[in-house]
């Protein structure tokens, strides 16, 4: 397994060993011991599986506590994360990736990032592991297509969101509610290839409950302009 760069602090994109002949392939899709030299140290101890037609998308959700490891066993996916630690210097920003049954890359979403997700294919399997129990007391969330964060989603998808989605309030709305707090001693984690640098990620989230809570290849693109999700393509949040 590898560990691919990331702009964004805290996420990160891991490409496995696959072992492909003319009967199919083979790949481990989870080593804890290999997850922890690559920067993942947390513990998971929930599996979700999601199946979802093309154009659905998911999002954004955010749960105290709560790391994501997200794969997509079936199809593609445009990926998306977004910072919503509080007095981060990136809080507000999103970066996106896909992930598909080719490439079989994994998302890392770390506590205090935001997920979500819509379907490139005509169908898609997403499975995540995840480092806490769900527990809809806590969960949270804000719009998918919050105009001020504005995440690249690809233009030649129809999205369709559930009610509960497409009635999300906007992150500056529930901004002073979040309970992900972002610290000075977190600076020195750049993202970068080298784990030591940013223990499990993100270092480790510090959550104050106290508010209660919720395939890239070699292109980038700047989305400055607006990502357009081509596939095959990394995207980027300026």
């Amino acid at each position: 397994m590898q560990r691919l760069s990331t702009r964004l602090a805290g996420p990160l994109l891991i490409k496995p060993d696959v072992h492909a002949d003319q009967r199919g392939f083979f790949l481990e899709s989870y080593r804890r011991s290999r997850f922890a030299q690559l920067g993942i140290e947390r513990d998971f101890v929930q599996d979700n599986h999601s199946r979802s037609a093309r154009g659905i998308v998911r999002g954004m959700h955010f749960q105290p506590g709560m790391s994501k490891l997200v794969r997509c066993a079936r199809g593609a996916i445009f990926g998306a994360v977004v910072d919503v630690r509080r007095g981060s210097p990136t809080f507000g920003q999103w970066e996106a990736f896909e992930l598909d049954d080719v490439d079989h890359r994994q998302l890392y979403c770390p506590d205090g990032f935001a997920h979500g997700f819509c379907v490139l294919s005509e169908v898609a399997d997403v499975v995540y592991r995840c480092s806490t129990y769900y527990d809809p007391a806590i969960e949270g969330g804000f719009a998918y297509d919050d105009p001020q964060v504005a995440i690249g989603w690809p233009k030649d998808v129809e999205l369709i969101a559930s009610a509960r989605d497409s009635s999300a309030p906007r992150l500056a709305e529930v901004e002073a509610g979040l309970p992900f707090h972002y610290h000075d001693d977190e600076r020195d984690c750049d993202g970068g290839p080298d784990p030591s640098d940013c223990p499990d990620g993100a270092l480790d989230q510090r959550i104050d409950t106290r508010g209660g809570g919720d395939g890239a290849r070699d292109q980038r693109i700047d989305t400055r302009g607006g990502g357009d999700g081509a596939p095959g393509r990394r995207i980027r949040h300026p």
